[in-house]
């Protein structure tokens, strides 16, 4: 594919949204074609999903439920918008993507992490991002931030052993995949990591360049 598919990752609260937003603002400035999009959602399909999986009101849905609709969004996510958008040129920029189902519902719920891999590379066809940056933000931190901002959806209800559980995933999948992923000190000012995280994407972008 000749676009570049970039991803960020961490716990809720960690401020990925806003600093994706303001990256893809500094790479469309700078001339790049760029796409920004999210999940689950994405798509008119993966909207109406999001508002299923994250609804208070279904208390009782099922694990394994939650792992396959996340998966359903994801397929139609990539075979409307990303694969089409990376096969056009385009940087697709991402808030979360596989890796964000291995932590919560593989790490998270205790489901086998090779289970829900193999999920999501079917409902993928096993697209992986070039680049994933998880934003590193404890758990206490994660809470709070949460906290303020109000209302909890129904995996941000979710206790601390959870949280601790989906933190621990994201570290274990960073160390797994270090070329891949890159941590980001998520416990700063917006205005430093968005410096750090839009130099070292230009850095790569223009490395990818001068040896495709």
């Amino acid at each position: 594919m000749k676009g570049t598919f970039i991803t960020v990752e961490g716990p809720d609260g960690a401020g990925k949204t806003t600093q994706l937003q303001l990256l893809g603002d500094v790479l469309k400035e700078k001339g790049y074609n760029v796409m920004t999009t999210r999940e689950p959602g994405g798509t008119r399909v993966g909207n109406e999903i999001r508002s299923l999986i994250l609804n208070p009101d279904f208390e009782e849905m099922k694990e394994m439920t939650e792992i396959l609709l996340y998966a359903a969004s994801r397929a139609q996510h990539v075979e409307e918008l990303i694969r089409p958008s990376l096969e056009a040129g385009i940087i697709v920029l991402c808030d979360r993507f596989v890796d964000a189902s291995l932590a919560y519902q593989g790490y998270g719920l205790g489901h086998p992490i090779d289970l829900v891999r193999q999920i999501n590379d079917s409902a993928t066809g096993g697209l992986a991002p070039d680049r994933t940056y998880l934003f590193d933000l404890t758990v206490t931190d994660s809470k709070k931030r949460m906290m303020d901002r109000g209302a909890l959806d129904r995996i941000e209800q979710r206790d601390d052993a959870f949280r601790a559980r989906v933190y621990e995933g994201f570290q274990q999948i960073a160390a797994s995949d270090p070329e891949r992923v890159k941590i980001v000190q998520a416990n700063r000012s917006i205005e430093a990591i968005h410096q750090d995280l839009v130099e070292d994407v230009i850095t790569y972008l223009e490395e990818k360049e001068r040896f495709s």
